[in-house]
């Protein structure tokens, strides 16, 4: 069985940022047992150590790069960077993008690792979820969800094969 790890990123308390750990919630019921989700608001760098061991992972976090609201991005981080201009919300100086890019350096990406981006319209504290974000929570809970399987699917393939 693959270890896999959901990491929803963001801080609840500032508007669209905390669509990670809303949709990491969202997919309880929706994913495997076996199948580890867990939130994240702070340091990025610890990001390297929650995944260490896992074969695949699957970040969810918000955008700021100033995109249409509610748009969701997928990268596979395993093979490509983040797009030049999508940033990911992070209140910290450390972010995502710089975590992948250490583990990368360093030989420490899971086998797979993949995100899931959706664009924010605000990060003020103490705001709510703007509505374009809210309406793509449960497509994005489902485009998660379904990623689970592939991986889990695509792990096990590639262990027959070994």
């Amino acid at each position: 069985m693959a270890r896999l790890l959901v990491i929803g990123i963001g801080n609840p308390d500032r508007g669209d940022d905390g669509i990670g750990p809303l949709v990491g919630r969202r997919l309880a019921g929706h994913v495997p047992p076996c199948v580890t989700i867990v939130e994240r608001s702070g340091d990025a760098l610890a990001l390297i150590d929650d995944w260490a061991g896992r074969d695949a992972v699957i970040l969810v976090d918000a955008a700021a790069s100033g995109g249409e609201p509610g748009r969701v991005h997928r990268i596979d981080l395993t093979r490509d960077t983040l797009p030049t201009g999508l940033s990911l919300a992070s209140t910290h100086a450390f972010g995502v993008a710089q975590a992948v890019g250490l583990a990368r350096t360093l030989g420490l990406l899971p086998r797979r690792l993949v995100a899931y981006a959706v664009e924010g319209a605000g990060f003020d504290p103490g705001a709510p979820i703007s509505p374009q974000v809210a309406a793509v929570v449960d497509d994005v809970v489902v485009r998660v969800a379904a990623e689970v399987c592939r991986l889990q699917r695509e792990l096990a393939e590639g262990t027959r094969q070994a």
